[in-house]
Parts: C-alpha cells; structure tokens; sequence
C-alpha cells in the first residue's frame, strides 16, 4: 500500500494543484488574459496540437544537434587538455568564462553573426555553448579520476601514454561523462529557447515562437500550452538519458 501511495504522489500532487487553479480562476472570476484556467490550456493544447508537436520537434532537434557537436568538441578537447598541462592552464580560464556568462547577453551577438536570413544556425550555436561546459568538465573530472593503484600497475608494466590512456583513463571517465551529457541536454533545450527568443523571427518556428506570438495576441492559454508541451518535452528527454546512463553504469560496472 505504501509503494501504491508513493507512486501516485507526483499525480495526486498535480492533480491537486491543476484543482485550486480552476477553483481559484473561475472563484475569483480571473480575465483569460491574465490566467487561463486549466480547463482552457487543456483546450488550447488539444486545438493546437499539430503545431505543438511540429513547434517541439524543431526546437528538440536543434538542441540535439547541438548537444552532438559541444560533445565532440567537448570531448576531444578535454582529451587534449588531460595529455597537456600547458594547454589545461591556457584552456580553464576561457571555458570558465564561458561558462559563467549568461547565454541571453551573447545571444544577440551571435544572431547577427549567424545572419538574419539564418537564425537557426544560431538556435544551434547558442545551444551549443550552453551544453559544452557540462560535457567538457565531466570528461576532464572523469580523465583525471584515475585510481591510483592502478595508475602505479601502468606504471610497472611500462605503458605508454596512449595506452594509459585508452585502457585507463578514458574506461574511468565513463559515468563523469554519461553525468555530464545528462545535464547538457537539459541545458542545450534552454540555449535553443533562449535563442529563440533574441532571435523573434517568424523563421524560426520553435515553442519559443509560437509562446511569443500568443503572448502579443494575450492568448494565456495557447502560452502555457506550449510550456507544457516543453516541459513535457524535456522531462521526456531527462528520463531517456537518465535510462541511458543507468544502462551504461551497469556495462561500465561490469567492465
């Protein structure tokens, strides 16, 4: 019984809460354009689905995209810096910085460095940016998270530094790695929204874009829809890597 009610915990949660909203709404007898009830965003989201769904795709799969490229670049640099201490000094004050500068100040400067006539090139270069810091550190921590024990084993072998290297340090940084891409995709679908935003053309078709464009007509309810739909969406891409990161620990622990 007691698993039963930890289970349905989140749903009750949730269903409480969408309650006093419609209570709360239609009580205090709230204008549509300053808060929806729920029943109209379930409405909203049922009418505009199709868009929804073609909006969510295009801002998912440029995250995706980015999240590729920032973790080959990610990756091989991180690569680079371990077998070089000159290069890791030079390299950690720029990703720092990097890392720490919010992406909505450079967002204007990188759309009009990807063009107008191309604001999804931007899309993918802000998200890119935002998912590189996670993926690099993780890589780095995991290189550098070398027993010990087995470091001195290497060294009594006689191997060289590609061999510590492949049959070492890169089997070590396995679960930093599968932990970092875990939070870089979170974090590559808020560059692209974000981009999405500074970008404010209709060519970029994304849940940014049509949250936007209800926001100008105040259309409440079509505006949460689309944040629905984009938590939704990234709730399901958490939970994807999420099993894909328990599915590489247990191949990791058994290697």
């Amino acid at each position: 019984m007691r698993r039963v009610i930890e289970a349905l915990a989140p749903a009750l949660l949730i269903a409480a809460l969408l309650a006093g909203w419609e209570i709360a709404c239609r009580a205090g007898h709230v204008p549509s354009y300053f808060l929806s009830p729920p029943s109209a965003v379930a409405l909203a989201l049922v009418q505009d689905l199709p868009g929804l769904l073609k909006a969510a795709w295009y801002t998912l799969s440029s995250a995706l995209i980015a999240l590729v490229i920032a973790s080959l670049l990610a990756q091989a640099l991180a690569l680079a810096v371990v077998l070089s201490n000159v290069l890791e000094r030079a390299v950690q004050p720029l990703a720092v910085v990097l890392q720490v500068t919010p992406v909505i100040a450079i967002a204007p400067l990188v759309n009009i460095w990807a063009g107008t006539d191309h604001p999804e090139r931007a899309v993918v270069a802000l998200a890119m940016v935002v998912a590189f810091f996670p993926i690099y550190s993780g890589a780095l921590t995991g290189l550098k998270a070398v027993d010990q024990d087995l470091m001195r084993l290497f060294d009594l072998y006689g191997a060289g530094r590609l061999q510590r290297l492949v049959r070492l340090r890169i089997p070590s940084a396995v679960p930093f790695l599968l932990q970092g891409h875990k939070v870089a995709a979170g974090l590559a679908i808020v560059g692209a929204v974000v981009s999405e935003f500074v970008a404010g053309s209709g060519k970029v078709q994304g849940l940014a874009w049509r949250i936007f464009d209800a926001s100008f007509k105040l259309q409440t309810a079509r505006m949460i829809a689309a944040l629905v739909v984009l938590g939704v969406m990234g709730a399901v891409l958490y939970a994807v890597l999420d099993a894909v990161e328990r599915a590489g620990l247990r191949w990791w622990s058994g290697r």
